[in-house]
């Protein structure tokens, strides 16, 4: 998994793995989802992420169990 922000852009790239995008799709004004030819998610790319996560420069890994608690699509 790789983790880039473009402070010039304010935009933050996760890619999951390093398979080639076939596809984007914008999910929200400032969401965009990368797919690969089989249709899965290889990445996402959150613009304006400065004012949508606390510090784009900075993240935590955390390993433990998952929130199951909010709400489900």
């Amino acid at each position: 998994m790789q983790i880039t922000y473009d402070p010039d852009r304010d935009i933050l790239q996760i890619a999951f793995n390093q398979r080639e995008v076939d596809e984007t799709a914008r999910v929200s004004p400032n969401l965009i989802l990368d797919y690969d030819n089989d249709g899965l998610i290889v990445g996402l790319e959150l613009r304006q992420a400065s004012k949508r996560v606390d510090n784009p420069m900075s993240f935590t890994f955390i390993v433990g169990d998952a929130d199951t608690e909010k709400p489900q699509p």
